[in-house]
């Protein structure tokens, strides 16, 4: 587990901080989880790289993850770290597959159409990590699954919206042409980085689809399983929070360095996450 744990260390990432709150053994296989998605992910990313390579490259790791889901070797030290929890908790080849599909869609893809249409970007790399997860977690009833997919799609929605400007660098606009269109704003003032009233009302828009995930998240997951989805919870509440902070500044995330939670507020997220948890308070600290 060293190579997996070294990986989820370096991120320093708010899916990584949510591990806190599992035992060992739930811990140890959600940063093996996190490190195949990080792993695919930087390379789906990596522009020095030229597109077909890196296309060689996906397909070489769905095979391989292909190996660890039927019991065979894995050559990568992450499926190697892996294997073991794709055993224990009986995660498909068929999510993991749909996680690279999900990020081979950035291989090509640079715009979306309409909410539609991302939503299936969304599904593949954000819902999808969700219906692994709660596998590993632990649940009761099925309706968890729905959790999971309204989760991804808020927090990648936020996540969209925090890295605007980071994306547009790459030549990447995440937010619907449509509501682009619909508001008045050029690719090029996302592009050339200019914020403006019609932009703050287009990310308002998107905003408010990934209010409406957080919510429909917060109403469909069982009382039964609230326990359990311990560190879901926990995750929902850190990008709330984070969704909230980029709607306080009005959306204007052009400057140099990504909106982010500082490291208090983070640990009194985990602090009430923990006695939501324990105390038997079963209202979700988001979605409000």
């Amino acid at each position: 587990m060293q190579h997996a744990r070294a990986i989820t260390r370096k991120s320093a990432s708010n899916l990584a901080l949510a591990f806190i709150l599992l035992p060992r053994e739930k811990r140890d296989a959600m940063s093996a989880l996190y490190a195949f998605c990080r792993e695919i992910d930087d390379i789906a990313d990596d522009e020095s790289i030229p597109v077909e390579t890196r296309r060689k490259q996906l397909a070489a790791w769905r095979e391989d993850v292909g190996a660890a889901c039927t019991g065979k070797p894995p050559r990568f030290c992450t499926n190697q770290d892996l294997q073991a929890f794709v055993v224990r908790y009986k995660l498909p080849f068929s999510l993991f597959d749909e996680l690279i599909r999900g990020v081979e869609m950035d291989l090509d893809i640079k715009r979306y159409e309409s909410f539609e249409d991302l939503e299936e970007y969304c599904y593949r790399v954000a819902s999808v990590v969700g219906l692994l997860s709660i596998e590993i977690f632990g649940y009761q009833n099925a309706t968890c699954r729905v959790y999971a997919d309204h989760l991804g799609k808020a927090l990648q929605l936020t996540n969209i919206l925090r890295d605007v400007r980071t994306d547009g660098e790459r030549g990447r606009i995440y937010l619907p042409l449509k509501e682009l269109k619909a508001h008045g704003v050029p690719e090029r003032d996302i592009l050339e980085c200019r914020y403006s009233d019609r932009f703050y009302a287009l990310a308002q828009s998107v905003s408010a689809r990934a209010r409406k995930h957080y919510a429909a998240a917060r109403e469909s997951l069982p009382v039964e399983d609230r326990r359990s989805m311990v560190s879901a919870e926990l995750m929902a509440s850190v990008y709330w929070n984070l969704l909230r902070k980029l709607e306080r500044q009005r959306f204007d995330v052009f400057g140099p360095h990504p909106t982010r939670l500082g490291k208090a507020q983070k640990l009194l997220l985990i602090a009430r996450a923990w006695w939501r948890t324990f105390s038997g308070d079963v209202v979700p600290g988001y979605g409000t």
